[in-house]
């Protein structure tokens, strides 16, 4: 495992080259924070009442931004393979002497991590001073490791797709179904304790709300019993994936044709 330690330590180093462009891309956390905060403090007004399903508005807040965080720092890693598909570099990192997928998840983890981190101070600094201080400290280790499980469920999903590359060459449409019921089952936009119940029941079975809903849930209300509730869940989902992922990659080398040369 040292060789692909050693790509993800190289990928952090590179994804620090550029330290504008990466502050650049965090600081468009501010406004969608300024607009959450304007849509739900008017809810909550509206509803005449401090406290909607568990919720508050300062709980609300702080699950959006540890969402929005979550979202806006997993890298596109289905794009990437596509691309290599296309222009016809996909050959040079099959005959490299690593594994292709573990290669991506290293080089992955590497560019979102940091990015992952600025996210959450910027974010975190915007929300502290619209509705006050975060939840427990005690808590965020145990949310840092929900959200590395729902960065390593977002590479088995994506991975997948990007492996569609092999066959289709074109995943925009693929992306943008993922993309969507991310958006929908993951609870990114509207926390999924403000949904039906029989909404609820049905994002709670799919893999999309232990990769967004879950962390950020354990973020604001953080307890053991939430955090083995949410690593077992995780773990499950990825393993699961996990196994998917390494099928439809033997597979899909039967039915990849190289591009270019």
């Amino acid at each position: 495992m040292k060789k692909y330690w050693f790509i993800f330590t190289t990928q952090v180093v590179n994804s620090l080259a550029y330290p504008g462009e990466l502050v650049g891309r965090s600081l468009i956390i501010l406004p969608f924070m300024w607009i959450f905060f304007q849509l739900w403090r008017v809810t909550f007004a509206a509803s005449g009442t401090e406290v909607i399903n568990g919720l508050t508005l300062r709980d609300t807040l702080w699950y959006l931004m540890l969402a929005e965080t979550i979202e806006l720092s997993r890298p596109r890693l289905g794009n990437a393979i596509s691309e290599a598909v296309k222009d016809g570099s996909i050959a040079y990192f099959l005959n490299k002497p690593y594994d292709f997928l573990l290669y991506h998840f290293s080089t992955s983890m590497g560019e979102t991590i940091f990015r992952g981190v600025l996210n959450a101070l910027l974010g975190g600094a915007a929300v502290w001073w619209l509705v006050g201080a975060p939840p427990p400290a005690w808590g965020w280790p145990l949310a840092a490791l929900a959200i590395f499980g729902a960065w390593t469920l977002n590479f088995c999903i994506s991975a997948m797709i990007g492996l569609a590359a092999f066959a289709v060459e074109d995943i925009s449409a693929f992306q943008w179904i993922y993309q969507k019921f991310a958006f929908i089952f993951g609870g990114l936009l509207i926390p999924l304790d403000f949904y039906p119940a029989w909404l609820q029941t049905i994002c709670h079975a799919l893999p999309f709300a232990a990769m967004t809903y879950a962390p950020a849930r354990l973020f604001v209300t953080p307890s053991l019993e939430a955090f083995a509730a949410v690593m077992g869940i995780q773990f499950a989902w990825i393993l699961a994936l996990g196994l998917l992922l390494n099928l439809a990659y033997r597979r899909g080398l039967t039915q990849l044709t190289v591009n270019g040369g």
